[in-house]
Parts: structure tokens; C-alpha cells; sequence
């Protein structure tokens, strides 16, 4: 059984929410999606099936919004608003974004009426800052919280990139679910619900590696550099050009006596650990009972020792395919990686074996159709897409009958736009 069974959210649709609310709908929760009744804008984000627009072929819509059931409402009216007050009654959880405050203008969500309800607000700068109201962008979250400083190549002269995939939502998602879930145990204990505020700023700051880290601790700003971690100083280049023209993330250079002699098993193996000029250096490094990191750049052969490891790992990239240099650091033991397509990171042999492929139907279309599956696996609880997305309005006769809202009733509340 999934983790989340018997656990109800209300989620209104937005772009700050929609991975929050997947990712709790895809471990089992019945997370109930609140669009307005012309339905979300993400309905018209691209890429489409087959390339052809229209209001349920967005792939965009279809990933964000798995597993979930979904009724349209329009809650600045009166009677949308009771609808919505009906759905709420019995929620574990509210899931909402943008209009901070709005919900409580209209008496909803967590409060004296609903004590038990955990209330989840994703908002730019949380609800109590001065620049609550401001709007934004993924793309303005990601550069104002910080992570696009860090993201690019080391030519500063060309502009920094912002991460694809809509990350700056998904930051702060996540650190909402995992709120979520520690307010659920909270309420299982004590019976009361909470109000959880966040900050999609603060997600996407905190969410910076070392560079917010490094400018609090001693006001060092990092830099970024192309493939590898930004730091203050410019490092040891790692993205390296193969034999076959392909590229690859040389990685994490060996750092303990163990690895640098899988390095050298693996070199020899290969027939290139006599090319090699440095040799000598990985063999000292083997041999060492420790490796002190923290002496690079004081010790002269420490330094030396660990230069020649990542010089190493350049220079079997450069004598092997991409993948063999893939497969070469995986066997011995080395965390370095090639540099794959999207569709071809999708059918890596190790994703297909973990059964990271999930396959859903879609009956409105009679066809099957692939979807990435679980970013993690419980052996107790695991993770499982329910449904496809829901197109608009689809539930709105079951979940609204349940409420004991009659057939006539539903009808004159789309004619008067309340749903």
C-alpha cells in the first residue's frame, strides 16, 4: 500500500504547486486538483502530443499532474466558494500558491473552523515579507534566489543558465511536501493541523550548494565553472572530450588509497597505465595508508598525488568512448559519468532495471504512453502513478455528487461559471 492512502488534498492549481501536489498523489494520497472553471494555464504549456496544441495534449500538463482527480471552481463566487468550503471539510491538507492570503480573506483554509487542516501556502517571499505581493517567474526565482549564479561555463563572459524542467517551482514543492509530511505526524500525534508558509525565494537559496554557505561564512562569492561545482577559485577542468568525440563528467577524482588503486587496476586493464607519465604519483597515492584533502595546495606531494588522479581520469577519457569510460569508472568503483541526451539518460540500462519506466494508460486516446517513474522506492509503501491527469472538470459529477450537490444544482452552477 502506498504511503499517503486515506490522506485527502486540496490542491489549487498553480505552477507553484503542481510537483508538490504529484508528488503526494503519486504516494498514494487522493489529492483533488481545483482549477478554474476555463481550466489552468499549464494546460497550454508545450510540448504537445504529436505537436498539436489543445487543451488536454500538453505533456507539460500530463507529468505535473499525475494521479490526481480533478474539478473546476471558481472561488471568488459565492457559491464556488461554498463548493470549496465542502471540499475542505474533510481534507487533511490544502495545498495553495501566489495570491498570499486569499484564502484566509475568504474564511478558508486553516483557522478556528478547521483546526485539524494542514494548510500549505507556496508564495514568492513568504506571506510576512515586505515583497509578499511581488510576482514572479521561474526564471526570476532562480536568479534571485541564487542558483543560475552558479550555473554555466567558465567564460563569464557569456550569461549564466537557468536549469530547464521548471526547478524553481520544484525547490519549493518539495521542501512543501516534506513539510507537509512532518505537519501529518505532528497532527497524528496531537490532532491539530498547522499553517506552513513557504518561501519560494528561500527554497531556491538554500538550494545553492555552497555559495550561499561560502558568502555567509566569509563573504566569498563563487564562481561558475563549466561541469563542476562553483567555487571561489576557478578548478581542474572535468567535462573532457572522449575518443569518439562524446563527452563526459570525469567526476570525482580518487580521494583514499582504495580508489587510487581500483584507478590503477583499471588503467592497467585497459592497456593505458604505462602511457600514462604520472603514473608513479597514482602508485604513491595507492600505497599511502591516508590522504589527507585538506593538505592540497600546503603539501607538495599530497598535491601532486591528488593533481595526478584527476590528470588521470582526463587522460583515460580522452583514449576511451564515452561509455566504456562510463562503464570503466562504474566497475572500478569511481563516481564519474557520461553526458547523455535526455532520451538516452530515459533508457540507460540502469534506469530500465530499477523500473524507473512507468507505463499509464490513456483511455481517451487508446494508447499506452511511457512516464518517468520514482525518484526514490519504499519496500513497505512504494510510489505509484495512479491515473493520467485529469482533463477539466473531469470529476466534477463525483466528487460534487458526493458532497450531495444534485445533477440540476451542478448544471446551474457551470451556467452561472461558479464551477
Amino acid at each position: 500500500m502506498s504511503a499517503l492512502v486515506g490522506t485527502k488534498v486540496i490542491e489549487l492549481a498553480s505552477d507553484s504547486t503542481a510537483f508538490a501536489g504529484k508528488l503526494l498523489a503519486d504516494m498514494g494520497a487522493d489529492v483533488v486538483l481545483v482549477e478554474p472553471p476555463k481550466g489552468a494555464a499549464a494546460r497550454s504549456y508545450p510540448p504537445f502530443l504529436e505537436d498539436e496544441p489543445g487543451l488536454e495534449r500538453s505533456l507539460h500538463w500530463w507529468h505535473f499532474h499525475t494521479s490526481k482527480r480533478g474539478v473546476t471552481l471558481d472561488p471568488e463566487k459565492e457559491h464556488g466558494r461554498s463548493l470549496l468550503a465542502k471540499l475542505l471539510a474533510d481534507a487533511d491538507v490544502l495545498l495553495e500558491a501566489e495570491k498570499v492570503g486569499r484564502l484566509k480573506t475568504l474564511g478558508l483554509g486553516h483557522g478556528d473552523e478547521n483546526e485539524s487542516l494542514v494548510h500549505a501556502a507556496i508564495s514568492p517571499f513568504g506571506e510576512e515579507s515586505p515583497r509578499a505581493g511581488d510576482p514572479v517567474t521561474d526564471l526570476t526565482l532562480l536568479a534571485g534566489g541564487g542558483p543560475a549564479w552558479s550555473c554555466g561555463y567558465d567564460d563569464h563572459s557569456l550569461p549564466p543558465i537557468r536549469g530547464g524542467g521548471f526547478q524553481g517551482y520544484a525547490m519549493a514543492g518539495h521542501y512543501a511536501v516534506l513539510s507537509i509530511l512532518t505537519a501529518l505526524l505532528y497532527r497524528h500525534a496531537s490532532g491539530r493541523g498547522q499553517f506552513i508558509d513557504v518561501s519560494q525565494h528561500a527554497a531556491a537559496n538554500v538550494t545553492t550548494e555552497s555559495a550561499s554557505y561560502h558568502w555567509l561564512v566569509q563573504q566569498g562569492t563563487v564562481q561558475r565553472q563549466t561541469g563542476r561545482h562553483a567555487f571561489e577559485f576557478m578548478t581542474m577542468p572535468s567535462q573532457i572530450r572522449c575518443a569518439d568525440g562524446r563527452y563526459v563528467c570525469t567526476g570525482v577524482p580518487p580521494r583514499s588509497p582504495k580508489e587510487f588503486m581500483s584507478l590503477l587496476r583499471w588503467m592497467e586493464e585497459a592497456g593505458l597505465k604505462d602511457l600514462f607519465p604520472e603514473t608513479p604519483f597514482l602508485e604513491m597515492g595507492a600505497q599511502k595508508e591516508h590522504i589527507d584533502l585538506g593538505l592540497i595546495g600546503q603539501d607538495d606531494e599530497i598535491t601532486a598525488i591528488f593533481s595526478s588522479a584527476r590528470e588521470a581520469m582526463n587522460f583515460m577519457a580522452s583514449h576511451l568512448s564515452a561509455v566504456d569510460f562510463f562503464r570503466g569508472t562504474q566497475t572500478a568503483g569511481l563516481a564519474a559519468g557520461v553526458i547523455y541526451s535526455p532520451e538516452e539518460a530515459y533508457e540507460d540500462e540502469h534506469f530500465v532495471a530499477r523500473g524507473f519506466q512507468q507505463e499509464l494508460r490513456h483511455e481517451d486516446l487508446d494508447r499506452t504512453v511511457r512516464y518517468p517513474g520514482a525518484p526514490y522506492r519504499f519496500e513497505k509503501s512504494p510510489w505509484a502513478l495512479q491515473r493520467r491527469a485529469p482533463h477539466l472538470g473531469e470529476h466534477n459529477d463525483e466528487i460534487y455528487g458526493a458532497l450531495g450537490v444534485s445533477r440540476a444544482e451542478r448544471k446551474r452552477l457551470r451556467e452561472e461559471g461558479a464551477i
